[in-house]
């Protein structure tokens, strides 16, 4: 049997790689608990630096298998609520990593594809690949992506595309806020994601997690800032300026030299 997700750590970059290229990289039950475990281990191993989300063949992922789905109409309420239950929570997982996360889109994404990518900090993707919410059409709604995918293209987009399930290109895609980039071909991809990545690691592993869980609380902070939230934010700061990285990244940039997190990496395959 084909392993469903292909793992790579090399220099503290983790790699997850979905790999059901014949069925379009759609989500099965086998899927959804690789990634999920890929998440949590991710999160516990200090080696890792950085995810990146990548596809194997033509699809990037085509959300729901149908052989799956099929099976899901003879399950009863308590087995379809423990399904949906696995996939909300291997999107709440990878939303909530607190390594920061790129999908690097190499083709068409559908339903839960397009929550996967929303539900990453980056996404980069090729201008040939297509995109869809398509769950209408087979009478179901777009429920556990609709936080990650209402977050990255609003609340009047997502108005347009869940209802209509129409599908939109890669230009569209970037101008709704799905995407940060896109590229010509894979190669301009890849360097792309190079880019990203070199410029991830120039930077504090705690900063990062602690910047992604200020803008996950920060993201609904009402305008004008109540004194609270003012109080919050001095408080994160004060709290990050006493630490040993705050500490060594203010030394490394006065001595103008690279700070010590720029060489912990870990190599495994």
């Amino acid at each position: 049997m084909t392993n469903p997700l292909l793992i790579a750590l090399h220099d503290g970059t983790l790699t997850l790689t979905l790999n059901r290229p014949e069925r379009h990289n759609a989500f099965d039950g086998a899927l959804i608990a690789a990634l999920d475990a890929a998440f949590i281990t991710a999160e516990r191993d200090p080696a890792v630096r950085l995810v990146v989300l990548a596809a194997a063949g033509r699809s990037f992922c085509a959300g729901a298998d149908l052989d799956w789905m099929k099976a899901a109409a003879h399950q009863n309420h308590d087995e379809n609520l423990a399904d949906a239950r696995r996939l909300a929570g291997m999107l709440d997982h990878l939303s909530r990593l607190s390594k920061p996360t790129i999908a690097r889109v190499q083709g068409a994404a559908y339903g839960g594809g397009v929550g996967l990518i929303a539900a990453c900090d980056m996404a980069i993707a090729l201008d040939s690949a297509r995109f869809a919410l398509t769950e209408v059409r087979l009478g179901l709604i777009p429920a556990t992506i609709s936080p990650y995918v209402i977050a990255a293209i609003g609340v009047r987009s997502s108005r347009r595309y869940m209802l209509t399930a129409e599908s939109f290109d890669a230009p569209t895609a970037h101008a709704l806020g799905l995407l940060h980039e896109i590229c010509h071909d894979e190669t301009a991809l890849d360097q792309v994601l190079a880019q990203l990545i070199g410029a991830l690691k120039q930077n504090g592993p705690q900063a990062l997690a602690a910047c992604k869980t200020l803008i996950a609380d920060m993201a609904h902070a009402p305008s004008p800032l109540t004194p609270q939230h003012l109080e919050e934010s001095a408080q994160r700061i004060a709290n990050l300026r006493a630490t040993e990285e705050a500490q060594e990244g203010m030394s490394a940039f006065f001595a103008r030299r690279p700070p010590r997190w720029c060489h912990r990496t870990g190599h495994k395959d």
